[in-house]
């Protein structure tokens, strides 16, 4: 029996690396590319980035999809052609939004996001979409959101609001929250916990 470690989005079909589970790793890479499928770790000028050194990780190869049914500026945005490396051929890649970086050996290794997407209980949830959420009740001015992790390795959102009225309660916010977004972003189980500015303070 063995373990694999799997990495990939929606857009391609599920995986696009794997990597052998080791014992005794100090940390769990993604491995390198399955079959028919390709890795580029580029910088924000699209150029390849060195061995160590962080890249936004872009896809190519067969599992690659089409792009998004009837949103054709996403697809734009995030299905883009770039010059292939040592090659002066084009290649359609997917911008992942993910961070990677090579490995010495070969590995690749993931190292986070470029935006405020977190993946929460295997959720993929935008805080940015929470925020704006949030700042539409009349009572709050402004709302920030972040993914916790406790002592436990416990995960949950916990959002920090400054409220134009101290009438509103926050019981008021969350029901609110709860009619804005999907129950997997606001559920008891992995609960947007709300602070007002004065609970900071203290």
């Amino acid at each position: 029996m063995s373990l694999q470690n799997l990495y990939g989005p929606t857009e391609a079909a599920i995986d696009v690396t794997f990597w052998h589970c080791q014992p005794d790793t100090p940390i769990i890479p993604i491995g390198k590319p399955i079959a028919n499928t390709q890795i580029h770790l580029l910088d924000q000028y699209q150029q390849p980035v060195p061995i160590c050194i962080q890249g936004e990780l872009h896809f190519s190869g067969l599992g690659l999809a089409r792009g998004y049914l009837n949103q054709p500026e996403l697809t734009q945005k995030a299905f883009i052609v770039a010059p292939t490396p040592n090659s002066n051929s084009l290649t359609r890649l997917y911008k992942t939004g993910d961070l990677a970086r090579y490995c010495p050996n070969g590995e690749i290794e993931y190292l986070g996001r470029l935006d405020y997407q977190v993946k929460l209980r295997g959720f993929r949830i935008e805080l940015g979409e929470i925020e704006i959420a949030l700042r539409q009740h009349e009572a709050i001015k402004e709302a920030v959101v972040i993914l916790h992790v406790d002592q436990a390795n416990d995960q949950r959102l916990i959002a920090y609001l400054v409220l134009n009225n101290r009438q509103h309660s926050l019981p008021d916010c969350r029901r609110f929250l709860k009619t804005h977004k999907p129950d997997y972003s606001v559920s008891r189980s992995h609960d947007v916990q709300l602070y007002q500015e004065n609970q900071i303070a203290k």
